[in-house]
């Protein structure tokens, strides 16, 4: 079997990168790890395990409510990561970014709080079918209680979300249109902001999971032009446990709160509440302090190689990765052409289960996500169970692929095919 590497020049220095995250050092049985799980949980660099480490070493205290000296700078350090989140997504203002637990919990929040104010019988409820479920499962909840109607934009073969389906559910004037930047499956990047402005001249609130966009690409919520975006922290090079929602601050403000309790509160009486101000209000109990803090040394961290940068090294990675592995026999890839694709490949080889080809694959010590990712109606739309699914991120390289596609080849031979 002849074995091609990459010659291509990257627009990082990926070597460089790996030496920053401690758990990529590691080998087994004399193989380096590969890890292409990324678009399920990103590994860490040291600086955001050293910067929640000294948290619990030296000023560990709640957030907001002391005025001593150890609370004073938790507080200090937890709001700064807000404004490094405000300006890394182009919010106008710090107020606008709520931190949450992930992304999960930012589309509930808006599916329970907004919805809950705005959403009536018989009103138009909007998603595709490439979202993840957290996209799709709040607003059937949403639905139910309310009596709306769900509507939905199909799937072409090739990845894209369906032009005429779009345009008969603009005609039913939604209320909600719910869409991801860009499929955890099939590395689809949609176009926020035409459908953003498509569906604004319809009436309709416009809510954006960035999961799988943030970490790997500009976000600019103001050119956007949607209503709410959500992001997660642990596919961005922080910790797990912390997400953010922004939102318009005119939605923001009309909404009620979530969940109540502390730190949520102006005053509390015995028969009435007045609420904090953005964002707070929407921020009830102790936070992950510690987790808010990583994020930010995270976004130091993406702010300084440059999301336009990570963009056109992964632009480069991916399509050198459809190249190789279209010359594997047997192996679909799903999803469109490398320009229009995020970082995160799909594919499936001849009849092995993905799960089988994932367990060879961690025989080389390659990590990879086999399953229906979360997004069952996209496998049911392609009239599959599950795929394998490598997910590439900053301290990937074409070497990785090249590992990656021999594994391949591997497998092939283990099967017999």
């Amino acid at each position: 079997m002849t074995v091609i590497t990459g010659t291509r020049p990257s627009a990082l220095d990926v070597d460089a990168i790996r030496a920053d995250f401690p758990i990529l050092q590691q080998e087994r049985d004399g193989k380096r790890l590969v890890y292409l799980d990324s678009g399920a949980t990103s590994q860490k660099p040291t600086s955001v395990i050293e910067a929640m480490d000294e948290y619990y070493r030296t000023y560990n205290a709640n957030v907001h409510r002391g005025v001593y000296r150890l609370s004073e700078l938790a507080t200090a350090r937890y709001e700064e990561s807000r404004v490094k989140v405000q300006r890394f997504i182009n919010a106008r203002s710090a107020k606008e970014v709520l931190f949450t637990a992930n992304v999960t919990a930012a589309l509930n929040l808006v599916a329970y709080s907004w919805g809950r104010e705005n959403v009536g019988k018989d009103d138009v409820i909007v998603f595709t079918e490439m979202e993840h479920h957290s996209n799709i499962v709040p607003w059937q909840i949403l639905a139910q209680i309310t009596g709306a109607r769900l509507e939905f934009i199909h799937v072409t073969d090739d990845g894209y979300l369906d032009e005429s389906d779009i345009q008969k559910v603009l005609e039913l004037r939604p209320k909600l249109l719910a869409v991801t930047a860009v499929s955890n499956v099939l590395g689809t990047i949609n176009p926020v902001r035409e459908l953003a402005a498509r569906f604004h001249e319809a009436g309709t609130v416009v809510v954006v999971d960035a999961a799988q966009a943030a970490p790997h690409m500009p976000v600019d919520v103001q050119d956007w032009g949607a209503d709410f975006v959500a992001i997660t922290g642990h596919k961005m090079l922080g910790p797990t446990g912390v997400g953010v929602l922004w939102g318009r601050r005119e939605l923001l403000q009309a909404m009620p709160p979530f969940l109540g309790g502390g730190d949520m509160i102006r005053e509390v009486h015995l028969d009435h509440t007045r609420y904090a101000e953005l964002p707070y209000k929407f921020e009830a109990g102790t936070p992950n302090i510690s987790g808010g803090i990583g994020l930010g040394v995270a976004v130091d961290y993406l702010s300084a190689l440059g999301m336009d940068t990570v963009r056109e090294h992964e632009r480069e990675l991916v399509g050198y990765a459809l190249e190789r592995l279209s010359d594997v026999p047997d192996l679909r890839v799903y999803g469109p052409p490398a320009e229009y694709h995020g970082a995160a490949v799909s594919f499936t080889l001849a009849d092995i289960h993905p799960h089988d080809l994932a367990h060879i694959l961690d025989q080389e010590n390659i990590a990879v996500r086999a399953g229906h990712h979360c997004a069952q109606p996209l496998m049911e739309r392609y009239d599959i169970a599950a795929t394998t699914r490598a997910s590439f991120y900053i301290y990937n390289g074409q070497d990785d692929v090249d590992t990656l596609v021999t594994a391949l080849y591997r497998a092939r031979e283990i099967f017999r095919l």
